[in-house]
């Protein structure tokens, strides 16, 4: 299954990628708690870049390969260590940059970076200023270190008030902002795990949510993290949003959204609930039941029987009830068009 969306996730991003010169496919990838492999195709040779800078430019990284026409580069860091690679085509002058797409965190789930898409005016998104997360209540002392080293300037938790108290963040010393709401809102009465009812709601629910998002984004004081408790559902529909304003195309969002069934850790979401204790909170006894449940350990796919996914029917519900994205950002969330123009000045290269 990862395999199957990392490989449609790559082609989508291969016409965005070729744009830039030779270099075409570019990715990174773990192979090792101390390595990282950089992969790309192209007939001319590239110099390779390391930095621990997401903007760094080539006089300002560390040439790592010189004239590489082999297409693959494995290099040591440190374990857990964000670096950034800058692809430089010798012929054409033409560069890429690529990261890991997820933070290795050792009891993180799905806290990932969105940068590097393809988006408005053949640019991509930065990388390393805007990440989704799953909930982070059992992050450990070196995940904390990770996460410091980010430079995080605003964290937005999506989750309802129920999720916050039995599962509070271990983030500290980053400015944190929620809306209060009931997991019960969310679902309107039906079965949370009904695709459709849930992400009709999510337009008008996590409004407010994503007020503060945009506002984050708009104050341009540094890179924002977001995140729900699987980090799949809301923090989904919130990227999607994100990304939708920048210009990233559809099928590529979809593609992102799907990628939480790979990089998702259930058991890193929610510590363990105490059914004695919690015997009076649905909200906890909730949680308890996937706890118990070895198929819940299982993420399972983001789509309903026929294969749509779930995330589409979000954005259904925008296009019957505004319209557009567009006229949703306007109208509901305070986005203005000159608000997008900042947006895509800020956060594309």
């Amino acid at each position: 299954m990862k395999q199957q969306f990392m490989i449609s996730l790559v082609s989508l991003l291969l016409a965005g990628a070729a744009q830039a010169g030779a270099i075409e496919a570019p990715a990174v990838t773990r192979t090792a708690p101390d390595a990282l492999t950089i992969s790309w195709t192209g007939s001319d040779p590239v110099d390779v870049f390391l930095s621990d800078d997401p903007a760094a430019t080539p006089g300002k990284a560390t040439l790592v390969s010189a004239a590489d026409r082999d297409g693959t580069e494995t290099v040591k860091v440190a374990p857990g260590q964000r670096a950034y690679v800058l692809l430089k085509d010798r012929t054409s002058g033409a560069t890429a940059r690529i990261a890991e797409r997820l933070v290795p965190l050792q009891q993180g789930s799905n806290f990932r970076d969105i940068g590097g898409y393809p988006a408005a005016g053949g640019k991509h998104v930065r990388w390393g200023l805007i990440y989704r997360s799953g909930g982070q209540p059992l992050l450990t002392p070196a995940d904390l270190d990770q996460i410091r080293a980010l430079k995080l300037q605003r964290l937005v938790d999506l989750r309802s008030s129920e999720e916050r108290v039995l599962a509070p963040s271990r983030i500290e010393g980053v400015p944190y902002e929620a809306v209060g709401y009931s997991m019960a809102a969310l679902s309107a009465g039906r079965p949370v795990g009904n695709g459709e009812t849930v992400y009709r709601r999510m337009p008008a629910l996590l409004a407010p949510q994503l007020r503060l998002v945009f506002q984050d984004l708009l104050g341009r004081k540094g890179a924002i993290a977001y995140n729900c408790s699987a980090g799949q559902d809301r923090t989904g529909f919130v990227t999607a949003i994100v990304l939708s304003a920048l210009g990233v195309p559809r099928d590529v969002i979809i593609a992102d959204y799907h990628l939480s069934t790979s990089y998702r850790r259930p058991e890193w979401e929610m510590p363990k609930i105490d059914t004695v204790v919690q015997a009076n909170n649905p909200v906890a006894m909730f949680f308890a039941k996937y706890q118990q449940n070895p198929e819940a350990a299982r993420p399972q796919p983001l789509k309903d029987p026929d294969g749509t996914a779930f995330l589409t029917h979000a954005f259904r519900e925008i296009e019957t009830r505004w319209g557009s994205v567009d006229a949703y950002l306007d109208q509901e969330i305070g986005v203005t068009a000159k608000d997008v123009a900042l947006l895509r000045a800020e956060y594309l290269e």
